[in-house]
């Protein structure tokens, strides 16, 4: 019985290397059969058959044994002659194979009488079981027995020949061989019972499956095809685990799956599905000749066409859920990777079980392993590879993992989708999250698919994918050879943008959530980086796993040292480090495209992004709420945007968004790849330039806002920086705070002349920057902005916010802003007098005037250069009208003016107590303090270097009446009353001034009065106060005072002394403007009389009448004294005696 066994079971498997020919070719095949052997006769003699089949059909079977004549033939048979006739070309007749053939291979068993097909299963039973068969076999092959050793040393007569044929099978070069032993095995796969062996084997397994009768007579012969496909669902619903699934005893899976692997050569040995198939392949694989596999294949690749029919489908699912189970039921696969397999070892695992080791899956592991590391898997096999990937891709059904596993998801979300992969994409769209909870061992059994199917590798494999993005990839794509990994990369480049298709995008991410989550899944990443993953991260093998290092852990790792410092040492490679760029920038897309963002935070993204749809805005809204994100979440999102701080590249829908900028300003910095924050920086200072689009601004300055919250989030200013914090800043981590610790730190060394600067001056000046930075946008100091939101919302609610234009907007408006809004003003005010580099309006106004006037100034000294060239006929007018601005502000109050503030630090406290002492320390003093200085240098009692400094501003002011603001306070309603066209006018030359002081009789409030008053006493002290004046007199002054020095009134008193002259003819306007000058100073006289004694000396001193008045006054005291002298004493004297009595009255008393 052994014997029987192995030699048809063995004799089955030659159909896996061969195919089965036409008739004709078969006739002329067993033609060439060297003469001495008879194949007519084989089954016809006297042999030991089957009892069972003997008693079954004692009818046929007494038929044949009558007939034992060397030349009988089945056509002769009177029970098989109509059918034969009907059904059977006449040349075929001759030949008893080619008459078997064509009978048993009839699509309908009906059409055979049943006679005749007792009389076919006799005779291949016969023919089976005939010990000529041997003979023959060693007649028909005697040439390839000498040849191989090991069949010539076998005993004849016991089987075994034929089995040592078939395990050399691949080696049989003789034609006559192949073709006979191939022919023979058609004869047996019409019936599993002649299959020697198999009954016994599955009796048990076939009764309980109900999958038909064992029975001779209950069940048509033909039929028989139907039990085997029946035992194959039950191996395969055993393998799902499906409810009730039957244990089939092991020695008949062998069997079965046996006899899928015999059958795996030529699809007509698998019965059942030959004849659910038979108009399926005439309809798609007509001209696909049949062995090793083809049609398999073909009707493999069309299962999911429309016209395929249901029951052909159903039956290829089964064959390909062996072949799932077992890759040796795929002929060409196992023909194909033989060689691989055995050099790779992939069979040789004494630890696994053999049932794992046979699995498809095992195999594509194992090969793909040895693809990813280099080796050389020979191109069919690869080939063949590529196929069943595709297959286990297609139909999510032929793993039995994701049956058993994700059977609650399937129902639930992906019913009906079964075809071309949808049912897969559908669960991979469960388990991204989209469409609600996933198991995790259906999330499990998903991950170990992809991994086995390997769709990183080449996308065709994933059709859903392939279908959906044809387009994009024939217009995006169309750069990179078909089947590139590169390809699922350039699609990723394209996510989002306009040449991407809804469809393709919903593929492409349902695909990269799970490649992202196993580095191995992308071919060039590995590639790159397997070297650096081995030395940094310690890992394995391409297919192997630990639990130390999780898949999902090596990337992080890889990343981790993509961004370390040379001095931090072990750094990854260079062409690692690039794809670990790529992978980075592809994870920046969607959240859910880095495992460890998403698992940490999947929390804090339903609390705080749950409206966030958009792409990019889940990663933006975590990090607008970083303050608000539980620990773990705060860690992770706060680490991937330290790294962005570094390479802003990651964010690629800000490079998108940022590219005309980009190309325009910043392509040096981007094309050189240097990982320094640098391209960000360009960014920002570019940030306002007319190439910039909207969803650049907001992208750059989220990224700014975001900065603000850690300075680690600022590289550049970390790596600048990060010695000097944590020396003089420790504990501070807000960017803000650090940078007003550092900022007050050098601040106060450069005001105490500190010997050496406790800063760095590598920090320094990128402090500097990050100041500038800050200054552009009022949400970039949180306290300010925190401060004046109800400002904002108020005053500026339709200003924008960069450009600083919401901080000059508040500006403009302080005297209606909120006290805390107010007093952050002042103080951010007062930090850009001291430092106009951080004044961003002025900088960015005046830009090309300070490159053009201030190239040399420091830059404290910025502001009071573009003053001094203010009137330059180069000056630009916007600029002109910023500077005019800046003045009025400085001019409203001394601590907003660092030069006058320095220059009168003892006079102001001196002369203007009163004024300080009333105000409170938040308050603005409005020009109070600017003002008194100013009366006391008409008075001529400020020290020299005040002195200076008050000149310049009543020379300002006297040209435009907006910088002093007592002046304007006062007297705005009675200048737009009597001087509106002057005001109109705005040409700053003294024109609103001289019409107030002309109009000062007509002027009825006493306030505004009063600093036209004190306007004309200033002028006396100064010609230069006085720019009408000076301009008609400038003559005059040249002529007949230009040895006079300027100042106290000197220039003005020569004027006078000129005017009473009547030697010294003076222009006539300039005559004109004297006379009226002095007028209104006697106007001023009477109506402001002298407060004190003090008072009126300083009148008389700066009086241009000064030495009339004096000689007056000098001429009085004169005369009292010669009065006194002439006159003598009016007092009595004092007798001498009565002083001589004095002490005596003294001591009396």
């Amino acid at each position: 019985m052994a014997d029987c066994i192995r030699v048809p079971l063995l004799l089955l498997l030659m159909c896996i290397l061969s195919f089965v020919h036409p008739v004709a070719a078969d006739n002329n095949a067993i033609k060439s059969v060297p003469s001495g052997v008879n194949l007519q006769n084989l089954g016809g003699g006297p042999v030991p058959v089957n009892p069972g089949a003997v008693e079954r059909n004692q009818g046929a079977g007494a038929s044949v044994s009558r007939r034992r004549s060397t030349g009988w033939k089945l056509a002769e048979e009177a029970v098989c002659r109509e059918d034969l006739t009907r059904l059977c070309p006449k040349h075929s007749w001759s030949n008893n194979l080619a008459v078997l053939e064509c009978l048993q291979d009839k699509k309908e068993e009906t059409e055979i009488a049943a006679e005749c097909n007792h009389l076919l299963w006799n005779y291949k039973l016969n023919l089976t079981t005939d010990p000529k068969f041997e003979s023959v076999a060693v007649e028909v092959c005697k040439t390839t027995i000498s040849e191989i050793k090991e069949c010539a040393a076998e005993e004849l007569g016991k089987g075994y020949l034929v089995s040592c044929l078939v395990d050399h099978r691949g080696n049989i070069t003789d034609y006559q061989c192949s073709q006979y032993i191939t022919k023979m095995t058609t004869i047996v796969f019409s019936d599993y019972r002649l299959i020697c062996g198999f009954m016994d084997k599955c009796h048990d397994d076939i009764n309980t499956l109900h999958c038909g009768s064992i029975s001779t007579g209950e069940k048509d012969i033909h039929s028989q095809g139907e039990v085997i496909a029946c035992l194959e669902k039950g191996l395969v619903r055993e393998a799902e685990e499906q409810p009730g699934a039957h244990a089939i005893k092991d020695e008949c899976k062998k069997a079965i799956m046996r006899v899928a692997e015999l059958s795996s050569d030529d699809f007509h040995l698998d019965r059942y599905l030959y004849f659910a198939c038979r108009e399926d392949r005439e309809r798609f694989c007509e001209n696909i000749m049949a062995g090793e596999g083809r049609v398999y294949k073909c009707l493999f690749n069309h299962k999911f066409e429309e016209a395929m029919s249901e029951r052909c489908r159903e039956a290829l699912t089964t064959r390909q859920k062996l072949i799932a189970q077992d890759y040796k039921v795929s002929y060409s696969l196992a023909k194909a990777c033989k060689s691989d397999l055995r050099k790779y070892r992939c069979s040789v695992d004494t630890n696994m079980p053999r049932a794992r080791e046979a699995r498809l899956s095992y195999l594509l592991l194992c090969l793909e392993s040895a693809v990813h590391r280099g080796r050389v898997v020979s191109g069919e096999c690869q080939g063949e590879m590529m196929d069943y990937r595709r297959m286990l891709m297609e139909d999510f059904s032929l793993s039995p993992e994701i049956v058993l596993h994700c059977r609650s998801e399937i129902e639930g979300h992906c019913s009906g989708l079964h075809r071309k992969g949808r049912t897969l994409h559908c669960l991979m769209r469960v388990g991204r999250g989209d469409m609600g909870a996933i198991e995790p061992n259906c999330q499990k059994a998903l991950q170990t698919l992809i991994q086995e199917a390997d769709p990183g590798a080449d996308y065709r494999i994933d059709r859903a994918l392939n279908e959906a993005c044809e387009s994009v990839i024939q217009t995006a794509c169309k750069h990179i050879r078909n089947g590139d990994p590169m390809i699922l990369s350039c699609l990723m480049e394209h996510l989002y943008t306009e040449k991407m298709v809804e469809d393709c995008e919903h593929r492409l991410l349902e695909l990269q959530y799970f490649i992202a989550r196993d580095w191995k899944l992308d071919p060039i990443l590995y590639k790159k980086c397997q070297g650096d993953a081995s030395r940094l991260c310690h890992t394995h093998g391409w297919n192997e796993t630990s639990e130390m290092m999780p898949p999902g852990a090596i990337f992080s790792c890889l990343y981790r040292h993509a961004y370390r410092s040379v001095e931090q040492g072990r750094r990854l490679s260079r062409d690692c480090k690039v794809e670990v760029q790529r992978i980075l920038h592809q994870r920046a897309l969607d959240v859910k495209l880095d495992p460890e963002l998403q698992r940490r935070c999947m929390t804090d993204l339903g609390k705080w992004c749950s409206e966030k749809t958009e792409a990019g805005q889940e990663l933006e809204c975590l990090q607008d709420h970083l303050e608000d994100l539980v620990l773990d979440c705060r860690d992770v999102v706060g680490n991937l945007t330290e790294l962005e701080s570094e390479d802003i590249q990651i964010e690629a829908l800000l490079m998108r968004a940022c590219e005309p900028v980009i190309q325009t300003y910043c392509h040096e910095v981007a094309d050189n790849q240097i990982d320094t924050g640098d391209l960000m920086e360009c960014l920002v200072q570019n940030k306002h330039q007319k190439e910039m689009n909207e969803k650049c601004v907001v992208g750059v300055t989220h990224f700014q806002l975001i900065q603000i919250k850690d300075f680690r989030f600022s590289y550049k200013f970390k790596t600048a920086c990060k010695e000097d914090v944590l020396k003089l800043c420790p504990n501070i981590k807000k960017k803000v705070d650090v940078v007003i610790c550092l900022s007050t730190t050098v601040r106060n060394d450069t005001l105490q002349d500190a010997k050496e600067q406790r800063v760095s001056i590598k920090c320094r000046k990128q402090l500097r920057v990050e100041e500038v930075e800050m200054s552009e946008d009022i949400r970039l100091e949180p306290e300010l902005y925190d401060s004046c939101k109800h400002d904002i919302k108020e005053l500026c609610q339709n200003v924008a916010f960069g450009n600083a234009q919401v901080i000059e907007c508040l500006k403009e408006k302080k005297h209606h802003l909120s006290q805390r809004c107010h007093q952050r003003i002042f103080k951010l005010q007062e930090v850009e007098m001291v430092d106009p580099e951080l004044d961003y309006q002025l900088m960015r106004v005046c830009k090309h005037m300070i490159r053009r006037f201030c190239t040399e100034s420091e830059g404290k000294n910025v502001l009071q250069c573009l003053k001094q060239n203010k009137n330059s006929e180069l000056m630009d007018p916007k600029c002109k009208q910023m500077i005019t601005k800046r003045q009025i502000t400085q001019n409203t109050d001394y601590r907003l003016n660092p030069v006058l503030r320095k220059a009168c630090k003892a006079d102001i406290p001196k002369f203007c107590q009163s004024i300080l002492t009333k105000a409170t320390a938040d308050s603005e003093l409005e020009g109070q303090v600017i003002s008194c200085l100013k009366l006391k240098y008409a008075d001529q009692r400020l020290s020299p270097d005040c002195e200076d400094q008050i000149r310049v501003i009543l020379q300002e002011s006297a040209l435009d009446y907006r910088l002093d603001p007592q002046l304007q306070i006062h007297c705005t309603q009675e200048i737009y009353k009597l001087c509106p066209e002057e005001a109109a006018a705005q040409e700053q030359t003294g024109q609103v001034e001289e019409c107030l002081k002309v109009n000062l009789l007509k002027i009825k409030q006493e306030a505004c009065k009063k600093e036209v008053l004190n306007m004309l006493k200033e002028s006396k002290a100064d010609i230069f106060v006085d720019p009408v004046l000076h301009t008609a007199c400038a003559l005059d002054i040249k002529h007949h005072c230009a040895a006079i020095p300027p100042g106290k009134g000197r220039q003005m008193s020569c004027l006078m002394e000129a005017l009473q002259d009547k030697r010294v003819r003076l222009q006539p306007e300039c005559k004109k403007r004297l006379q009226d000058r002095i007028e209104m100073w006697g106007y001023a006289a009477k109506v402001a009389p002298a407060d004190g004694f003090s008072d009126l000396a300083m009148q008389v001193m700066t009086s241009p009448s000064k030495n009339y008045i004096l000689t007056v006054i000098g001429a009085g005291v004169a005369l009292l004294f010669l009065m006194g002298l002439f006159c003598g004493r009016f007092t009595k004297r004092v007798t001498q005696e009565l002083k001589d009595r004095f002490p005596t009255l003294q001591e009396a008393v």
